[in-house]
């Protein structure tokens, strides 16, 4: 092999290893991503939750509040 194959041969290795470790790093990101997706949706369920007992607390008329 001459030497141009073999440099050429090092730098496309070298090129796969990036590529391979940028897609670790995504697949990582993706995850944290997916995580914090998932812990916003249940805050917000929490949140739509406490409007809703809010607004149907308040729609009761004061005097049957009371009773």
């Amino acid at each position: 092999m001459s030497d141009a194959d073999q440099n050429l041969e090092k730098r496309l290795k070298e090129r796969l290893e990036t590529l391979r470790a940028e897609y670790r790093a995504g697949q990582e990101q993706l995850a944290a991503l997916d995580t914090r997706r998932a812990d916003l949706q249940t805050t917000m369920l929490r949140i739509a939750g406490a409007i809703q007992v809010l607004e149907e607390t308040l729609a009761v008329p004061a005097d049957k509040a009371d009773a």
